[in-house]
């Protein structure tokens, strides 16, 4: 009786809750609420990727439980399947936590090649690397450690080449296609020394990839002058050709190549004088586009300070228009900045005329001074000071002391090309050897020093040029003036 008595409360309470679908909800909020937290959990640890095999089986169980409820099977059914998938997928986290510790190697290898679009970039690769990774996990799942070990290895070794595969087809491909376009049109044949070069520099580039994948600003720089090389050398090759087919002749050549010099003299109001070749006139219009641009800056400051200075001194003179008493008194106080700002300007003037331009620039920021070293040099990864600095640095010295009791600040600053952690830490050693040389040589007291390294992220010119790159390898000395009047 009583087994038969539980048979019909069982089929009794199965009907009353299965028989309409408005019942359907409240009884899968019970039987599923488990189920549904330990899937968002698995879900959260990634489990279908690092425990799949335990992932799979709570899904089915869990699968099968919400398919037992939409067809109205009994509750002792469902609330196996509910509670067998409760289990695997709470087996499933913990195993996934522990492929997260025990994989941390190949997982890292793993986003490294997706980061770099291996999966589209290295396929064949990238798909023997997920393989390997599959099977390590599948035997870390087993419990058998040792094998894992040993395909976790192997997918990490896979995703690393897929990964610098990914890297050197991204930036290298276009230009190994055009030195291969190159050696089918025999471009050597006509232009060697272009197309080598060209060559050399594709070289370098898959060299430094391969030695450090991570810092491709160089990489990228020599890939792109590569590929202008060898664009280049197709250009001097049909040049040649026409040369040798007598098409064009050696005058003709010459005579074109100084139509665009004539045509930038022209717009430069400068007469094209080239009877003893074009040096003499490069060099002038090389001088003429830098007093431009030095002209322009030297505007543009001018015009910058006359605007804050107008606009401050409207609003000084309209406040102290609004007030009476205390009036002389702030008076006198704005005429003193204005004198200390009218110091500042002169100063800046006898400052400029230190330097020639070979050694430093000099700019205004209001009432800051910059000087911008171009001429101090430093050997290649080093912070030393050369003897061959010191004339320059004595001048910096002579401008110091045009602003007494002033603040320093000395900016260290490298190109984009080595790791970031190298430059930053190589622009901060060059910035304290010049602070430490002014503390020694200058005999200027260290509190009014800062040393500040800024490794590559403030560059002033395009670091895809050799030239522009030279420009950001600098050493920057802020003078901040003191403003109070001498004396006072």
């Amino acid at each position: 009786m009583t087994l038969k008595f539980r048979f019909l409360h069982t089929l009794l309470l199965t009907v009353l809750l299965l028989g309409s679908a408005s019942a359907q909800s409240p009884l899968r909020e019970t039987f599923f609420k488990d189920a549904d937290a330990a899937m968002a959990a698995a879900d959260a640890a990634n489990a279908s990727l690092l425990s799949p095999r335990n992932y799979e089986r709570a899904k089915k169980a869990f699968d099968d439980g919400e398919e037992g409820l939409r067809r109205g099977r009994n509750i002792e059914y469902v609330r196996d399947k509910t509670g067998e998938a409760t289990e695997y997928f709470n087996k499933a986290t913990e195993a996934a936590k522990l492929a997260r510790t025990a994989l941390a190697q190949v997982m890292k290898s793993r986003q490294d090649a997706a980061n770099a679009r291996a999966p589209q970039l290295a396929s064949d690769l990238w798909e023997k690397a997920q393989r390997e990774f599959a099977d390590a996990i599948r035997y870390l799942e087993r419990g058998d450690l040792q094998r894992s070990k040993r395909q976790d290895i192997e997918a990490t070794t896979l995703y690393r080449d897929a990964e610098l595969m990914a890297i050197k087809t991204q930036y290298l491909s276009e230009t190994r296609q055009l030195l291969a376009d190159a050696d089918r049109a025999r471009v050597g044949r006509y232009a060697p020394v272009t197309l080598g070069r060209a060559q050399q520099l594709l070289a370098d580039a898959e060299r430094e990839l391969s030695e450090n994948r991570y810092d491709t600003d160089l990489p990228r720089s020599l890939a792109q002058r590569a590929n202008y090389e060898a664009r280049h050398a197709f250009y001097l090759s049909e040049v040649v050709r026409q040369v040798r087919d007598k098409d064009l002749t050696v005058e003709d050549l010459i005579l074109e190549w100084e139509d665009p010099l004539v045509a930038i003299s022209g717009a430069a109001d400068v007469v094209p004088n080239m009877a003893g070749g074009h040096d003499e006139l490069q060099a002038t219009l090389v001088e003429f586009i830098e007093t431009l641009r030095a002209d322009k800056q030297r505007l543009e400051q001018q015009y910058e300070e006359s605007t804050v200075r107008l606009a401050e001194m409207e609003e000084e003179i309209r406040t102290l228009d609004e007030r009476l008493g205390g009036a002389t008194e702030e008076r006198a106080a704005l005429v003193q900045r204005l004198e200390a700002q009218a110091r500042i300007k002169e100063q800046f003037e006898q400052v400029e005329k230190l330097f020639s331009r070979e050694e430093a620039r000099v700019f205004r920021e209001g009432d800051t001074v910059i000087l911008r070293l171009v001429g101090l040099s430093f050997d290649s990864g080093q912070s030393e000071i050369k003897q061959e600095n010191f004339n320059l640095l004595s001048k910096v010295e002579k401008a110091i002391d045009l602003f007494p009791r002033s603040e320093l600040t000395i900016e260290g600053h490298t190109d984009s090309h080595g790791s970031d952690e190298l430059n930053q830490t190589l622009s901060q050693a060059r910035a304290e050897a010049v602070q430490q040389y002014m503390i020694n040589a200058m005999r200027i007291p260290s509190y009014r020093l800062i040393a500040t390294g800024f490794g590559e992220t403030n560059p002033v010119a395009n670091n895809e040029t050799a030239s522009g790159r030279a420009s950001n390898r600098r050493i920057d000395i802020v003078i901040t003036p003191n403003l109070e009047t001498p004396g006072s």
